[in-house]
């Protein structure tokens, strides 16, 4: 149980948490959200002891094991597989002191009996299948975390995260760096943890699949609500209700008490009454107004023209190096109502299409054709390192913009909460998410008529996203968007497409049937090539009895080193095995212990991690070996 009693916590001046009460308890899943600043993370350094209460009392288990996502990767020579490992600290802790005592028969056993205990035989297989689920290949697996970008790596943290053995896990918007598909993996692979899980998340969907409370962080306090996000969202709109309501009703009690107070304090006859009053007044405990205004009030302006088609590509080839497209056959046009969602993963070349829509990135072959008026608004995370961070919003706005009154300029950075010295003074000190957000306002500010949106909503608080869908939703163009944020793509997208295997398609369904399909497209084998599916009414029956006489011999080519390494693994497992039972019924023998076999102890204890060892690797090959096979037997 983790518990906060009457808990005050300070950053420099500002007092994030203000007398908080919490009481948490194991195995409970919990969403953790609040505006950008108001000490969610904080909260996180707190339960991790990296920051310390100003006053009252945290209460955490004892030997508590915390699991979180490190927020740098150092450039190692490790594998990816071996980082993951990392995570299990005592797993390596194991690993380390068998390596020390390798003379101490006693110690060594029982060191290998507390291996075996944690299932550490089996962890390299855990760690791959970690990765596998985040989206890495085998070959990455083997791969230096030092070659990864830095997208990568994060993820690579999220994997050591979740391979740590804790009883509590923090992750703090754990989703900013992955595509949808691998959003929906983690997804049920939280839904399964059994320890507590504490998650800062902005993505409503996400929440709602993976959470049985919601912790609101807000003014100082610490507001627990049973169920998902949905219904904290019903939960505070009706306490919101009731706040207003009791604001209201007590303000009416003061306006009458005040009243008397005015009408008979001058006189003496009522000068006792009219005190008892004033002494009512001081005594009362003050409900403050409900504030359920939004900080964000924002709309695109009307663009100044709209050409038809706005874009078109033509037999287009796209990509980073000439001869090496990692898009085909690109004919695309798009009118001026088209309200596009990308789908693919990582790497298929999402991000690569819209910068070759935008023109940041030139067409390998083929023609883009620009309609005459074209303008696009192009938002892309890399573009806040544009920003000039030693000037302020608002030179920014002008600067695009000289000839507007600077009022104007202010009232439209105040509809992104920039008001003040935040709209005046430099960008430097701003978070991630301040920094979209005068990117998303110098963008619509410019009046697009075709938007392009490469994750538009990483840093961006609930409230925030909830702006920008309603904006988005009521945008008078075309709209192109990349996003692993459900909420915001059901809500403006009205068709998908698909980028796959270097090609752009229409995608016939929803988000859900895309889940589906990506879910399928999984669990197929990701060392052997799978057969391409052909339409039955694309061959005669001829040519499709020849087909599957072709698939067949595949199968049977690709099956037949499978089972000869099957053959090979298993005859090595074979008499390992048996001396293995040898080993265990000697070391089970009383004599073995005496001073004077100290020797054969230990020579029979080191025998037996080999063994093993080994045989725990040989088991591990045996179960890909069999998965794969049956993933070919399915086929």
């Amino acid at each position: 149980m983790i518990r906060l009693k009457s808990l005050t916590l300070r950053r420099g001046t500002k007092v994030l948490l203000d007398q908080a009460e919490l009481t948490l308890h194991p195995g409970q899943k919990v969403g953790v959200v609040g505006a950008n600043g108001a000490g969610k993370s904080s909260f996180f350094g707190l339960l991790r002891g990296e920051l310390h209460a100003d006053s009252g009392d945290l209460e955490l288990p004892p030997r508590l094991v915390i699991g979180h996502v490190a927020q740098e990767t150092p450039a190692l020579t490790t594998s990816a597989l071996d980082y993951t490992l990392d995570g299990d600290a005592e797993l390596r802790g194991i690993e380390a002191e068998l390596a020390r005592v390798a003379d101490d028969g006693v110690r060594h056993g029982e060191l290998l009996g507390r291996l075996e205990a944690i299932d550490g035989y089996s962890a390299p297989a855990r760690a791959a299948k970690l990765l596998s689920g985040l989206g890495f290949s085998e070959d990455e697996m083997r791969r230096p975390v030092s070659t990864f970008s830095g997208g990568w790596r994060m993820r690579l943290n999220l994997a050591q995260a979740l391979m740590c053995r804790s009883d509590l896990l923090l992750l703090d918007e754990p989703t900013n760096h992955l595509d949808l598909e691998t959003v929906v993996w983690l997804e049920g692979w939280l839904r399964s943890y059994q320890g507590m899980l504490l998650v800062i998340s902005h993505d409503r969907d996400f929440l709602d699949a993976t959470v049985g409370a919601i912790l609101h962080v807000d003014a100082g306090k610490l507001t627990l609500y049973t169920g998902n996000y949905a219904d904290f969202e019903a939960q505070r709109a009706e306490k919101l209700s009731q706040q207003q309501q009791a604001f209201d009703k007590q303000q009416r009690e003061i306006a009458h008490l005040e009243s008397f107070i005015t009408r008979f304090k001058a006189k003496a006859s009522k000068a006792k009454q009219a005190q008892s009053r004033v002494k009512a007044l001081e005594r009362m405990e003050r409900i403050a107004a409900a504030h359920v205004d939004t900080p964000f009030t924002f709309g695109f302006r009307e663009p100044e023209s709209s050409p038809n088609p706005l874009l078109r590509v033509e037999n287009g080839e796209a990509g980073y190096a000439a001869g090496q497209p990692l898009l085909r056959g690109l004919n695309l046009s798009l009118e001026k109502q088209a309200r596009l969602g990308l789908l693919g993963v990582n790497g298929a070349g999402k991000s690569t299409l819209i910068k070759t829509l935008e023109g940041e990135l030139q067409l390998l072959s083929g023609q883009r054709v620009e309609g005459k008026g074209l303008k696009i608004g192009y938002f892309a995370q890399h573009q806040l390192e544009h920003l000039r961070l030693d000037e302020s919003p608002l030179w920014h706005l002008q600067k695009l913009d000289p000839q507007t009154r600077e009022q104007e300029h202010r009232n439209f950075l105040g509809g992104f909460d920039f008001h003040g010295d935040m709209a005046t003074g430099p960008v430097a000190p701003f978070s991630g998410g301040e920094k979209a957000r005068l990117a998303l306002a110098l963008l619509i500010w410019q009046r697009p008529n075709l938007l392009l949106l490469d994750e538009p909503t990483n840093h961006l608080d609930i409230e925030m996203r909830a702006a920008l869908t309603r904006a988005l939703t009521d945008f008078d163009g075309a709209l192109i968007v990349v996003s692993h944020d459900r909420h915001l793509l059901r809500a403006t997208v009205d068709d998908f497409w698909l980028i796959e295997d270097g090609r752009v398609r229409p995608f016939d369904g929803d988000l859900d049937d895309y889940t589906r399909y990506s879910q399928e497209k999984r669990l197929e084998t990701n060392r052997q090539e799978g057969l391409t599916a052909s339409s039955g009414e694309a061959l005669d029956r001829k040519a499709q009895k020849r087909a599957e006489a072709e698939a067949r011999q595949r199968l049977a080519a690709q099956r037949k080193p499978l089972e000869q390494q099957l053959a090979k693994v298993e005859k090595e497992m074979n008499p390992l095995s048996a001396e293995h039972a040898t080993l265990s019924a000697a070391l089970a023998e009383e004599g073995i212990y005496a001073p004077e076999h100290k020797q054969r102890l230990q020579d029979t204890l080191r025998r037996e991690a080999e063994v093993k060892t080994r045989l725990g690797e040989l088991e591990e090959r045996w179960l890909i070996l069999h998965e794969e096979l049956e993933a070919l037997a399915a086929q």
